[in-house]
This record gives C-alpha cells, sequence and structure tokens, in this order.
C-alpha cells in the first residue's frame, strides 16, 4: 500500500505541495475527487476517505496565477487555510523555541543546558532568521554544542569539550553547514564533502540532521480538505 493507503480514515499531510510536478498535481486532484486510488501496475479500484492537509513555502494563490500550480488544485485543497508569519513577524516566539530547540539538542548530544543571558536574547531576537525555523533550530544545536557559529557565542561561554567531543562537534558543523549551502540537496554534500553516499547518509543520521530541515522556508500556507465519505460529502 501506498502513502494513501496508509492514511486511509486519517490525514495525509504534504508538505512543500508547491514543488508537486505538474503531473503529479493532476494525479491528485482525481484522488481527490474520486476518493479512490489503483496501485501500480494493477486496473482495481480502491476507495479512500482521508483528510489532506498541505504545506507551501510559497503563495499557492499567486503561483497559480502565474501557471506555476494547477489552479483547479488549489481551489480543491483550499477549503481552510492558516497563514504562518515569519519569525521576523513574531519576535515574541523566537526566545521560546530558541530554548525548547536547545533544550532538545542538549539532552539529545548529552551537554548541560545553557540558558540565554539577557544579551544573547537580545541579540536573538534581533537577527530577521531568513531561514525561519530551520534556521532558528539549527543555531539553537551550535548553541547546546558551545560552537563559534552560534549566534549567542559571543555572550555565552561554552563549557570544555573533550577531544572526541570536539571532533564530532566539529565535523558534524562541517556536514550541516554543507547541507545548509546545498539546500538539503544529497548529491550536492557528498560532492563539497568529497564523502561517498553511504558515509555521508551515516554520519547525518549518527548527528540527527535530517536533510528535509536545510531547504529554505520563509512562511508557510496549509490548506485543509476534510475527510469525505463515500457520496462525497463530509464527515463531521
Amino acid at each position: 500500500p501506498g502513502k494513501i493507503e496508509h492514511a486511509q480514515g486519517g490525514t495525509l499531510f504534504l508538505d512543500e505541495i508547491d514543488s508537486m510536478p505538474m503531473g503529479l498535481q493532476g494525479k491528485l486532484l482525481r484522488v481527490l475527487q474520486e476518493r479512490q486510488v489503483e496501485r501500480l501496475g494493477s486496473n482495481r479500484s480502491i476507495a479512500v476517505d482521508f483528510r489532506t492537509v498541505c504545506a507551501s513555502k510559497i503563495d499557492l494563490e499567486a503561483a497559480y496565477r502565474q501557471k506555476l500550480f494547477r489552479q483547479d488544485l488549489y481551489y480543491r485543497l483550499c477549503v481552510a487555510e492558516l497563514h504562518i508569519p515569519p519569525l521576523r513577524q513574531r519576535r515574541d516566539d523566537i526566545p521560546l523555541l530558541f530554548e525548547y530547540f536547545s533544550r532538545a539538542a542538549s539532552h539529545t548530544y548529552g551537554r548541560e543546558f545553557r540558558p540565554l543571558t539577557p544579551a544573547g536574547t537580545d541579540k536573538l531576537v534581533k537577527q530577521d532568521w531568513p531561514g525561519n525555523i530551520r534556521e532558528l533550530r539549527n543555531a539553537a544545536e551550535r548553541h547546546a554544542l558551545g560552537l563559534g557559529r552560534s549566534p549567542t557565542a559571543k555572550a555565552e561561554a561554552a563549557p570544555a569539550m573533550t577531544l572526541a567531543e570536539q571532533v564530532d562537534a566539529f565535523e558534524r558543523a562541517t556536514i550541516e553547514q554543507c547541507l545548509i549551502e546545498s539546500e538539503g540537496r544529497i548529491n550536492v554534500a557528498m560532492e563539497k564533502l568529497g564523502l561517498p553516499r553511504r558515509t555521508l547518509t551515516d554520519k547525518m543520521s549518527k548527528y540527527g540532521l535530517d536533510r528535509r530541515r536545510f531547504s529554505d522556508n520563509d512562511g508557510q500556507k496549509s490548506a485543509n480538505d476534510p475527510p469525505v465519505d463515500g457520496n462525497n460529502s463530509p464527515i463531521v
């Protein structure tokens, strides 16, 4: 069974739907309208019932007007829309999110949690964070590891690390920076780092680096499509 069948009776989340090829958009529209799928190599239709939630890093309405997204699919998805503003428009959230990510990273890497000083918090809030949550999370992890590229490095003194910890931290930071520059594209990162794909993916797994976190994300739009029964009527 595919992703849609696995979502039977639940929710199918499609992240960055703006990146979906036009041909695939047409297939998705057909599934949403007919509430049926056919497995690869089969002629038998399977009824499906699921809710659709989508996220986009661009304005889909503007995208379909520029013929970059299917208009019919946009209107099929856009039942309820939620706009999440970028961090620069909700600066009060930045310290709370930074602390959450920093605590999580400290726990993951066995480091003592270091709260921000007032100066560090002020420096954090004044930044624009063009990469939004992904950039903030990466900065929080660097802060937890005591690395120099942390935006609070000058305001916070990092505790001493062993040589092995410093080597791991340097390797992780190097791979992370390469993933940021390559926007999470593994083939590009492999070439820059001079590593075989298996070696790179093993190290990413070791350091908890998910390539999906490194693509640009400047605010998101979500559209909800309520689940329907066999008669295409909304389920309440």
